[in-house]
């Protein structure tokens, strides 16, 4: 029975949990109720904890705090969807408990459970029951409760999510649209996916068959390393390409046998690579030189690295500086200096969307807002390479807009201003009344007023049977959404597009775009165009191709 958790541990527990959700993550998927086709959570929640376990096989951790933190900040940058940066705001929480601690008991990881809860619950406007939220609440609940009685930290960790799994049931009662579908809730299920994964592992469950595993870096084994073991201070690897006239390494390895021990020489005919721990790594390379030319070396102090680990610290290793320069490159080629005072970040799917927020003045899109999030690092990259002073980000899709609100405060160099457009046509819209010669407060007022001022209707298929907003839908019917609402479902989707074009939006409407997507023929694009037209004589409307997934048609009304 583990009792505490140290950071080996809990790193080990972050890539068993991301193990299990990537396997599952269709699954959670097709908990999605509502019957669109861009139900993406368990993708979303497995990518987000995947950037976590990628970043747990770089380096070795001994501090629960080292491990936890690193963890939280892999899940920043790599949150996608509202479910994703929920879920790093949990870690997040969760690090700052244990940032101090080497080890953590069950009353520990309580505490820190509790700490996720309260940062998430924090950062959500007006949080509803039956989600995610609900879940892991009751779960770190339940971890205070059982740690009241009992500090072993894998009870603690089994009562916890026996507690989240009668929760997640109970989300189903909860709301009324995953009661109407039958279903649980898909976030609330990607938690206890991944925790248990970590539970697994604590108990030395193997990995599920199938799992995609981060490979660990090759490098010392700290964990194996003592001052009294010590004889020799610098292990020293590298590698010499052999010149032509080269001599036998006979000579060569009987002098490192004199200056070092643990020698381990490789070769090949065109080069050779040496391991050995030696007090002048300097002597050996200058020695390497009569046998060829040196092309790859790697020294690290064993003693300085054996008393980091006594110690409880992170223990330094040539990965860090590995790290430290890829972050500083990465920065020094990819902030760009102001050139102006704003500049935009927008999202959108499709060439043709890209290219209309282009000519609009867009200084960067990402592409990405149906069935592909784009994570938080992707659209922090695109606001560091605006040259601007201030960069407002249009996210152009709701599941997207609390990934780029993470990069207010990642961002140092620049204002990050994110205008939370729910769809394309209201980012479009937004676009057109950025005045360069008006101060933000201005242009944030203006520009949300242009968004509010947009309707929306979105034409799609269903993915899926269900019983949606009162209407019996059928897996493959065509279905039009109204500013985000369901509006109506037929067989034939000339019969709804008829219906769509005499509601009052766009019967008052003075200006109508109509985006057609990449399914869409331009015959056919050109008989909806007509369509409006007939429908609509009050209005200017024009015809885009849009080029975007999943929705067979976008159509603003403004």
């Amino acid at each position: 029975m583990i009792k505490t958790i140290d950071g080996a541990l809990f790193a080990r527990m972050i890539v068993h949990g991301s193990a299990c959700i990537n396997l599952c993550k269709q699954e959670i998927n097709d908990l999605n109720v509502f019957p669109v086709p861009d139900g993406d959570t368990g993708t979303n929640m497995s990518m987000t904890i995947g950037t976590a376990a990628e970043e747990m096989g770089k380096r070795s951790f001994v501090n629960i705090g080292d491990a936890a933190n690193a963890t939280a900040n892999a899940l920043l940058r790599g949150a996608r969807g509202n479910s994703g940066v929920i879920l790093s705001l949990l870690f997040r929480g969760f690090a700052k408990a244990v940032k101090e601690k080497k080890t953590i008991d069950g009353r520990d990881f309580a505490i820190a459970l509790d700490f996720g809860v309260a940062a998430a619950y924090k950062a959500v406007m007006k949080p509803a029951e039956g989600t995610i939220l609900t879940v892991s609440r009751l779960t770190a609940a339940a971890a205070a409760a059982a740690a009241r009685e009992n500090d072993t930290v894998e009870v603690v960790l089994e009562k916890a999510l026996e507690a989240g799994r009668e929760a997640l049931e109970h989300t189903t009662e909860q709301n009324p649209v995953l009661k109407k579908a039958g279903v649980v809730d898909s976030g609330g299920k990607g938690f206890l996916v991944i925790f248990q994964g970590m539970l697994d592992e604590m108990k030395g469950e193997p990995m599920p068959e199938g799992a995609d595993l981060p490979q660990q870096k090759e490098g010392a084994d700290f964990a194996g390393l003592s001052l009294e073991d010590i004889t020799f201070t610098y292990d020293t690897v590298f590698i010499v390409r052999r010149t032509p006239e080269a001599m036998p390494l006979d000579k060569f390895r009987a002098y490192l046998g004199t200056v070092g021990d643990s020698l381990v020489i490789g070769e090949s005919d065109e080069e050779f690579k040496v391991h050995v721990h030696t007090d002048i790594p300097g002597k050996v390379l200058a020695e390497s030189a009569k046998y060829g030319t040196l092309e790859l070396a790697k020294i690290e102090n064993m003693r300085t690295q054996a008393e980091d680990l006594a110690a409880g610290k992170h223990v330094q290793s040539t990965d860090d500086l590995e790290a430290v320069e890829e972050e500083l490159e990465a920065q020094e080629n990819l902030i760009a200096p102001p050139e102006k005072k704003y500049g935009v970040v927008a999202v959108a799917a499709g060439e043709g969307m890209a290219a209309v927020f282009k000519d609009l003045g867009v200084d960067n899109v990402i592409s990405g807002g149906q069935t592909m999030n784009p994570a938080t690092e992707d659209i922090l990259t695109k606001i560091n390479a605006t040259p601007a002073e201030v960069v407002f980000v249009l996210p152009n899709n709701k599941n997207i807009i609390m990934a780029a609100q993470q990069c207010e405060r990642l961002c140092q160099d620049k204002k990050v201003v994110v205008l939370p457009s729910k769809t394309v046509p209201q980012g479009v819209s937004a676009m057109l009344l950025l005045d360069p010669d008006a101060d933000v407060d201005a242009n944030v007022e203006a520009m949300t007023a242009a968004m509010e001022g947009v309707s929306t209707a979105e034409v799609t298929y269903a993915a899926r049977d269900s019983d949606f907003g009162g209407f019996k839908i059928k897996h493959g019917d065509h279905m039009a959404l109204l500013n985000g609402q369901l509006f109506d479902t037929q067989k034939n989707q000339d019969k709804l597009l008829k219906k769509l074009c005499k509601e009052d939006v766009f019967q008052n409407a003075g200006f109508i775009n109509i985006y057609y997507g990449e399914d869409v023929s331009e015959d056919d694009a050109e008989k909806t165009l007509k369509l409006f037209t007939d429908a609509c004589p009050k209005a200017e409307i024009n015809l885009l191709a849009g080029g975007q997934p999943v929705y067979y048609y976008m159509i603003s009304a403004e």
